[in-house]
């Protein structure tokens, strides 16, 4: 069985859509929304989601699959295990953030 695990600048946007979420929804509606994403995190893993490589003109590699309204973006370990790089919500700018989150 594949596993996955959230990398640093991963985890660093997941505090910061949570934190968002707690000022803008409360302390509930955030933590059900991380939840959703770490639910997609293992279906990722799991193969139950398409595994859409990364367009060549990012020049990164990896794959990526839409969460609602976020993309996920992962790549796939020395040992098999899913790396979940980044996630981004659909209205960020791709490429500038590629730069800063280490795919």
């Amino acid at each position: 069985m594949t596993t996955y695990i959230v990398q640093r600048n991963a985890g660093l946007r997941l505090d910061t859509f949570h934190d968002y979420s707690t000022r803008r929804w409360g302390d509930e509606q955030a933590d059900a929304y991380i939840h959703r994403l770490f639910e997609f995190f293992q279906q990722v893993a799991r193969k139950e989601v398409p595994w859409r490589p990364i367009p060549a003109a990012l020049a990164v590699s990896g794959y990526y699959a839409r969460c609602g309204k976020h993309f996920v973006y992962w790549k796939v370990l020395g040992d098999g295990t899913v790396g979940i790089v980044t996630v981004l919500h659909e209205r960020m700018h791709q490429l500038g953030h590629f730069r800063h989150d280490d795919i």
